[in-house]
Order: C-alpha cells, then sequence, then structure tokens
C-alpha cells in the first residue's frame, strides 16, 4: 500500500509542474500543443520501442493478457452501447469515451505501480501490448477516418503505417519475436528519447488544466462519469470475476490483473484526443478523476488480495 502511494505521489508531482508551467505562462500559449506533438510523435514512439524489443515474450502472452483483453473490451462496450443510445454520441466521442473506459495508463502508472505495489514492471508487458497492437490502431484508425470526413479504404487499410506509435510497438515486437539483441549503441537513443515520453506526457496533461475546471458545463459529464465508473469501478470487478472464477487465477496472477484493471485513465487519450481535436473535455476529466480514485481503489484491492 506504500508502493501505491509512492508512485501516485511521484506522478503527481510531475502532473503539478505542468500545471504551475502553464499557470506562469514560460512555455507560451503553444506550449500543450508542441509538447504533445513532441511526445506522440517522438518520445513515446521510442519509449514503446524500447519497452517491446526487450520484453519478455513468456511475458508478454501469458494468462494475464486474455482477462486483461476481455475485461477492457466489456467497459468499452458498455459505454460505446449507453453513449450512443442515451446519447446520440457520434463515432469520434464514442471512440474517445471507450478509451477512458477501458484504456489503462499502462505506462506512465503502469510502471511504477508494477514496480513499486506488484514487484515486477514487466508483468504490465502484455496489457502495453494489448492496447498498442490492438486497441490503439483500431481506435486511431476511427478517429483518423471519422475527423478527416473522407472514408476511403485506402486510408484505413494505410492508417498503422502512417501512425507513429503503432509502427514503434509492432517494430519492437518484431524484435522480441525474432530474438535479435540490439547493441547498446543502437538501442539507447531509443531509451534515451523515451525517457523523455513519461514526463512529456504528464507535463502536457498538467498544462491542459490550467484554466479549466473539471466537469465544467458542455464538458459532457454525463460522458466523464459514465466512463470513470466503468473505468474505476467496472473494470476491477470484471477482471476479479474472469480471473478468480473463469481462469482460475490465484495468488500474485490474479492479484495483478485487478491491479492492472483497477489503473486509471491512460493520458495517452487526452494525447490521442488532442491529436484529432476531439472529445478532448472527456478524456482530460476522465483521466484526472479516475486517477484520482485510483490512489484509494488500489489501496483496498492491495489490503484485499495482495498475497
Amino acid at each position: 500500500m506504500a508502493g501505491v502511494l509512492i508512485g501516485f505521489a511521484i506522478i503527481g508531482s510531475v502532473i503539478a509542474v505542468g500545471y504551475l508551467v502553464g499557470r506562469v505562462g514560460v512555455l507560451g500559449p503553444t506550449a500543450a500543443v508542441v509538447l504533445g506533438r513532441a511526445a506522440f510523435f517522438v518520445f513515446l514512439p521510442a519509449l514503446l520501442f524500447s519497452v517491446m524489443a526487450e520484453a519478455d515474450l513468456a511475458e508478454l502472452f501469458s494468462a494475464l493478457l486474455p482477462v486483461s483483453a476481455i475485461a477492457a473490451l466489456s467497459c468499452m462496450l458498455a459505454f460505446v452501447l449507453l453513449a450512443r443510445l442515451l446519447w446520440r454520441r457520434g463515432p469520434p466521442a464514442l471512440t474517445i469515451g471507450a478509451l477512458a473506459s477501458g484504456y489503462v495508463n499502462a505506462n506512465n502508472i503502469g510502471l511504477p505501480v508494477a514496480a513499486y505495489v506488484i514487484g515486477d514492471p514487466t508483468l504490465v508487458a502484455p496489457v502495453i501490448l494489448l492496447q498498442l497492437v490492438v486497441f490503439a490502431p483500431i481506435a486511431l484508425t476511427i478517429l483518423d477516418v471519422t475527423t478527416s470526413g473522407r472514408l476511403s479504404i485506402g486510408r484505413v487499410l494505410t492508417q498503422p503505417v502512417r501512425n507513429p506509435l503503432i509502427i514503434a510497438s509492432v517494430l519492437g515486437l518484431v524484435v522480441a519475436l525474432l530474438g535479435v539483441d540490439l547493441p547498446d549503441p543502437v538501442v539507447e537513443p531509443f531509451r534515451l528519447l523515451g525517457a523523455a515520453a513519461v514526463p512529456a506526457v504528464l507535463v502536457v496533461f498538467g498544462l491542459s488544466l490550467h484554466g479549466r475546471r473539471i466537469l465544467e458545463p458542455g464538458s459532457g459529464r454525463r460522458d466523464v462519469l459514465l466512463a470513470v465508473i466503468l473505468k474505476s469501478i467496472v473494470m476491477p470487478l470484471v477482471a476479479w470475476g474472469l480471473g478468480a472464477l473463469v481462469f482460475g487465477l490465484e495468488g500474485v496472477a490474479l492479484f495483478t490483473v485487478v491491479v492492472l484493471a483497477a489503473l486509471p485513465t491512460a493520458q495517452n487519450v487526452y494525447t490521442y484526443a488532442a491529436r484529432y481535436q476531439t472529445a478532448m473535455p472527456l478524456a482530460r476529466d476522465s483521466g484526472l478523476i479516475s486517477t484520482a480514485l485510483a490512489v484509494p481503489i488500489l489501496v483496498v484491492i492491495a489490503a484485499l488480495l495482495a498475497p
């Protein structure tokens, strides 16, 4: 439980730095846009390539993967159905809301939480793989097509090869599958650039909070609350039910899948929303509220399930 608090204290302090930088205005009015694009096109791809290239394949394709996939997809589908039927949201907002409901912060929060709480940071690798090789390509393709106003088969088919996050993840996975041991002079630049990804994304998130009120009128409060309930409460319960009752997980394995499911909405969701200029308040508020709720929720999970 102390590890949970330490991990979130570190993350919260970096977000606070971003907020203060935005409040003081030392980086100018376009700081969030410029730094967000740098994270999307440079830092995150470098991080994802190095993580995937050095991942343990036995961990990547463990029994944790199907539980995490089903739990996430259940919450994403629930948001899409409810938001579409009740509020008639369009495809871009539905896509961002679905991500906010099931796309966890596996990098920025998952890695430190896995290290401090579970004791093994590599256990978060299956979730990173699932999100970046499966969820992200689908979501980004939908966003690309629906926000561009053009529906082209060629555009849909080529979208994955035009997205730096997907390209980096797939290339890293190929390196891992082939068993290639990259020399330090080759991989070190990716590690160096990747080291800037987490602080950059957290600072951008902090910058986005300046001058805004959480759940302000017109920000889609119903969508935010639905996404937060699904992400913070429903998804960990689904993961526990699947893990314990369907897949027969116990001990560290069950504890791991529930902790990973309880991680808050990823800051990457806001990065995607900002990149396509759609549903940004939904992504921002869901990320902030679910991050705040994750602290007590993870403490309770650690008290109940930690082996």
